[in-house]
């Protein structure tokens, strides 16, 4: 349950110990808790609904859960869904239900990373949610949409949250440098106002991120009785870039970086390739991508583009990383300048609705492959002109597509389309 004392623990992180107690100590996420905001609204009202709450590591998520609790004073249970299972979930649902009876406050039953829990284990909770007996917050870091159970998200509402600002991680660190009760006053150590700079930089985005490497520079710096200057945030700031490869940051990115492509944008293509690569991302996974782009947004308007990007794609099979990174900048930035033509695509998907809506239509006699007496006794081949036999090198009065489509165009040749 929520523990509503006072009581700082000194041992524990300084990310830990800075948790905002009040929705006025909350920083960022204005559009959620800021004056007159729709959730704030509800929780002042003592009326906080089942909610999920959505967005990056850092963000607040975890915080903003315990402030509502605290506000409401609901009776505050917390299970992380990496090491609880149904029976975790159903000794809550008891007790909440006991506590109901009783005439006791609400509870509010908070579950991190309620992504990883699976269907069954989200099940269970909704009659709960359903009927009243706890109150449900998730967080998460990747999109409800896909991660948590159609009927849950139907009765809880999703709040997105923000990567906070870099003043709002600003303001953070400066708290927690004057805060004598929670952060690292009365005694300060001396920082230079650069470092903090750099240290919000750092965090980008991420509070939690930001203030521990706030803890870990002033520890370094004290223990060479210096200051916090750049230097020593550069020294203790060795952060991995925030990437999921089977999550958003994934989709994300590279839905930028084929967008950015798309766009005839080489710097955004070659900085959001760079992002991906830096991150981990599987260099033969960039490569298919790129494959793809050259024949769906650059196609016809300069062929060669997929021979750049197929001859890409087998360097990075070669050679690998690092060195392979050189191969798929070169073709990202090719394909960025190149001119643009789906034209070979929307071919294709008019032929293929026409295969759908059609069927199997009969190839026409004409067309078909007379293999022996028997096929060409029965027209097969019959009345084929042979292109070659003519000075254009085209038969001009022959039919190739089936009767029932017969004078449809399915290409449509665009104004930037190469023509041989």
């Amino acid at each position: 349950m929520f523990d509503d004392s006072q009581a700082v623990d000194r041992s524990a992180p300084l990310a830990a110990r800075m948790r905002p107690r009040t929705l006025d100590e909350v920083v960022g996420q204005s559009h959620l808790v800021g004056a007159d905001a729709p959730l704030r609204r509800a929780i002042e009202a003592d009326a906080p609904p089942s909610c999920i709450l959505w967005g990056p590591p850092g963000s607040g998520k975890t915080s903003i859960a315990r402030v509502i609790a605290r506000v409401t004073n609901a009776r505050f249970a917390t299970l992380s869904a990496v090491s609880s299972g149904v029976a975790d979930l159903r000794k809550v649902i008891a007790a909440a239900e006991t506590g109901r009876r009783d005439g006791l406050a609400r509870t509010m039953l908070f579950i991190d990373e309620i992504h990883r829990f699976n269907k069954a284990q989200q099940d269970a909770v909704l009659h709960a949610v359903e009927d009243g007996t706890i109150t449900l917050i998730g967080a998460t870091t990747e999109n409800p949409s896909f991660e948590v159970v159609a009927p849950l998200l139907s009765r809880a509402r999703v709040f997105k949250l923000e990567p906070l600002e870099h003043e709002d991680v600003k303001s953070l660190l400066v708290r927690a440098l004057n805060d004598a009760d929670r952060g690292l006053a009365p005694n300060p150590p001396l920082i230079e106002p650069d470092a903090i700079d750099a240290l919000a930089t750092f965090g980008a985005g991420d509070a939690r991120v930001a203030l521990n490497a706030l803890e870990a520079a002033v520890r370094d710096a004290r223990a060479q009785d210096a200051s916090v200057t750049v230097e020593t945030v550069q020294t203790v700031a060795q952060r991995a870039l925030p990437y999921d490869k089977g999550g958003d940051a994934h989709f994300d990115t590279i839905s930028a970086f084929i967008k950015s492509v798309r766009g005839s944008d080489p710097d955004a293509a070659v900085y959001w390739l760079a992002r991906m690569l830096e991150a981990g991302e599987d260099p033969m996974f960039v490569a298919r991508r790129i494959v793809i782009l050259a024949a769906e947004d650059i196609g016809l308007a300069d062929p060669q583009a997929l021979s750049v990007a197929v001859a890409a794609q087998q360097a990075t099979h070669l050679i690998g990383i690092p060195e392979c990174t050189l191969v798929l900048s070169e073709a990202a930035i090719y394909l960025a300048r190149a001119p643009k033509s789906n034209s070979a695509m929307k071919a294709y998907s008019a032929a293929s609705a026409a295969v759908r809506e059609l069927g199997a239509l009969p190839v026409p006699l004409h067309l078909r492959n007379a293999a022996t007496g028997l096929m060409a006794a029965h027209g097969y081949g019959r009345g084929y002109q042979y292109a070659h036999d003519y000075d254009s090198g085209v038969a001009p009065d022959q039919q190739h597509l089936p009767d029932e489509l017969a004078g449809t165009s399915f290409y449509q040749q665009g104004e930037r389309d190469f023509t041989p």
